[in-house]
């Protein structure tokens, strides 16, 4: 995946599937044995594993919006940052407002779909969120 429009068209798709309510069509962008991995946790391997990862997202923020900000090109991957705006209002939720930017590290397999994804945020940032709001 190399021209800048092909891959902004898979970033919009990408934020576009965050904020479907379906896990499954994240876990399509990845390749069937490609991992993502949040804040240098353990990776999520294979579209099984990654789907869950997206689905506790879904499920705390069912009203989840994930924005595609911009790309980066670097000389081996591509940075996609982001933003998730939603209301933590799932099961055991704190019903608080969070807006959080972030991005991910992709690789890409040669069939064009990521390989694998380090993806990074604020955790600290996003913990003070959940307690208190975006403006708390």
């Amino acid at each position: 995946m190399n021209a800048l429009a092909e891959l902004t068209t898979f970033a919009k798709r990408y934020a576009e599937a965050w904020c479907s309510q379906n896990p499954e069509t994240v876990a399509a962008s990845f390749a069937e044995s490609g991992s993502l991995s949040v804040n240098d946790g353990p990776p999520a391997v294979g579209r099984a594993a990654i789907a869950e990862i997206a689905e506790g997202f879904m499920r705390d923020f069912p009203d989840m919006v994930v924005t595609f900000d911009k790309l980066e090109r670097q000389s081996n991957a591509t940075a996609f940052h982001w933003t998730l705006t939603g209301t933590n209002t799932g099961p055991g939720g704190t019903g608080k407002r969070v807006r959080i930017s972030g991005y991910e590290i992709w690789h890409f397999d040669n069939n064009g779909l990521i390989g694998n994804s380090k993806g990074h945020f604020d955790s600290a940032e996003y913990q003070r969120q959940l307690k208190h709001g975006v403006d708390g």
